[in-house]
């Protein structure tokens, strides 16, 4: 396994549709647990495969509930439901914050790492960071959903 380098908002990769993965293989099984092993290096919540520079359709989330980590690949998003209003980050927007409004709920289809279609249901956190993944793979930044930026220094201070 190696950790690799998480690209800024500035490289064009992280604004293009990625790629879907045909190929479940040695090399897809080695690419997730790289980026596995990135995310918990950088502290984050979930990453996405244009994140290391790699156009793809693959996402990890980890929102630590004790659900432990979650790969996505080829994700669809089936249904979403609710509304909330958060405060998000983004590892390849460092020191940029703001409130996003998102679904409560969602259900995301996708495929896990030997390629079997699987279902899963998330609320809350689980919902922003899933969705919040989802949208790298279609090259949009959470930037461009943010109603209001906050300041993490003035939040500080409060």
């Amino acid at each position: 396994m190696a950790i690799r380098r998480i690209i800024t908002k500035e490289d064009p990769t992280l604004h293009v549709v990625c790629r879907e993965v045909t190929r479940f293989d040695d090399k897809l099984h080695e690419l997730l647990d790289d980026m596995a092993e990135t995310l918990y290096k950088a502290q984050g919540l979930g990453l996405a495969a244009p994140q290391i520079g790699i156009r793809r359709r693959i996402a990890v989330i980890d929102v630590q509930d004790g659900s432990g980590l979650i790969e996505l690949i080829n994700p669809v998003v089936v249904k979403t439901s609710g509304r909330q209003r958060d405060v998000e980050g983004c590892l390849s927007c460092p020191d940029q914050w703001g409130y996003v409004v998102r679904p409560n709920k969602a259900v995301v289809r996708a495929q896990n790492r030997d390629g079997e279609m699987m279902e899963y249901h998330f609320e809350e956190l689980g919902a922003r960071c899933a969705l919040h993944e989802i949208d790298h793979l279609d090259g949009k930044l959470f930037l461009e959903k943010v109603d209001e930026f906050v300041d993490p220094a003035q939040e500080e201070e409060e």
